[in-house]
């Protein structure tokens, strides 16, 4: 997953991981360029899974 990948399609993926797991924030998932590490630690705080595994989730949402 390329940085441009996730800033084309950020609201889309936004949605559904709010959807996916309601408890995140708008804060939580706000994205600014240069943070995308920074979102999958929030991810991976709030649910416990695995860097590696979040980022298939993601690719699975996109």
């Amino acid at each position: 997953m390329d940085k441009l990948e996730i800033k084309g399609n950020w609201n889309e993926l936004k949605g559904k991981l709010k959807e996916k797991y309601g408890e995140f924030t708008e804060d939580e998932l706000t994205y600014t360029e240069g943070i995308e590490d920074q979102i999958l630690g929030r991810l991976q705080k709030r649910t416990g899974k695995a860097r590696s595994e979040l980022i298939k989730e993601i690719q699975n949402l996109l």
